[in-house]
């Protein structure tokens, strides 16, 4: 099995997050997104990977590419580093890993983060993983024809169905995917001026393949500051529920301090007269003074002092001493 992640896109919602790290390198309970991801991905199919594509920009630098081949080889894979060089859509940044699209594998968008319990229907060319939406008209969802997809539509005005498509794919055969979008694009067939994976399915399903739904528990955005936290949040008690024992590190300094669980907790962070949690992950090397945090994501170094905080979002090497209390902190920040 292989797995292919599309991830060129910064992620400007996510700013000024991603002004220095692209959005799926972002941590989520002390791990990237797209670890997370590749991760979850590889525990669901219960099968061994044979190589993880990155599709990325050719300017992340070559500390993100080691990252990304790491999380490959953590799988015992083969890490593959692809590179798009114009945002021209879904379906040409699939192309841009052209010589991977062969074989049974997954298509994963970087920025969806989800909880399954799933087994492939192996009958099946392709499944296609939905999660069961309130507002349907505000996604793309899937058509049924019985217990098989029989098309896809974006944002329908109409209801079509519930169930939106998350953003991951399988592929009993990636090359017959790669002779579809290579026709998509052959054709000029765009929209929004974009090539997109859609109109490669589409020509797949008109030459009678099977497609059907994988449905998912939980699907997690990370697409802006909000909703980041909140699958911060969420993963925390996800991993506390499942008992994960490891979410506080052993060297953590507490003078005068409380955790109230669930929170992650990295390397050599010192908390003086703090209270954290519930809800918080710590990134390594953090210095929190005098301070009340809870439902919080702060990545590695960061200095808070004299601070209640409460759905804030800070990066990497930050230092904050103020009195506002849901904030959004880039990297590097000095608010004093």
């Amino acid at each position: 099995m292989k797995i292919i992640v599309p991830m060129a896109g910064r992620g400007s919602r996510l700013r000024p997050h991603t002004l220095t790290v692209p959005k799926p390198l972002i941590p989520i309970a002390g791990k990237p997104i797209v670890q997370r991801l590749v991760e979850d991905i590889a525990g669901v199919l219960k099968q061994d990977i044979e190589e993880v594509a990155f599709i990325i920009k050719d300017d992340f630098g070559k500390d993100i590419e080691e990252k990304l081949l790491s999380i490959a080889g953590n799988l015992g894979a083969k890490g593959t580093i692809c590179y798009q060089d114009k945002p021209l859509g879904t379906g040409h940044a699939i192309m841009c890993a052209a010589d991977s699209l062969s074989g049974p594998c997954v298509i994963a968008y970087a920025d969806t983060l989800f909880k399954a319990d799933f087994t492939l229907d192996e009958s099946a060319d392709s499944v296609i993983w939905v999660k069961q939406v309130a507002n349907p008209e505000a996604y793309g969802v899937v058509e049924l024809d019985g217990d098989r997809i029989s098309g896809l539509v974006e944002k329908p005005e109409v209801f079509v169905s519930d169930l939106a498509v998350i953003g991951i794919y399988y592929f009993k055969d990636g090359a017959v995917l790669r002779e579809e979008l290579q026709k998509v694009i052959d054709n000029n067939i765009v929209h929004g001026g974009e090539y997109q994976i859609n109109d490669g399915i589409k020509g797949m399903m008109r030459k009678g393949m099977k497609f059907v739904p994988g449905k998912v528990g939980e699907w997690m955005d990370c697409g802006n500051k909000e909703v980041t936290v909140e699958t911060n949040t969420r993963m925390l008690g996800f991993l506390h529920e499942e008992g994960h024992e490891l979410l506080v590190s052993d060297s953590v300094s507490l003078e005068n301090s409380e955790i109230i669980p669930p929170c992650y907790i990295g390397e050599n962070v010192v908390l003086k007269n703090a209270k954290i949690g519930p809800f918080v992950s710590l990134g390594e090397g953090c210095v929190i003074e005098n301070a009340e945090i809870r439902n919080s994501l702060v990545q590695t170094s960061a200095t808070l002092r004299n601070v209640k905080l409460d759905n804030a979002m800070i990066g990497n090497h930050a230092r904050f001493d103020g009195t506002f209390t849901s904030v959004s902190i880039g990297d590097y920040s000095v608010l004093e």
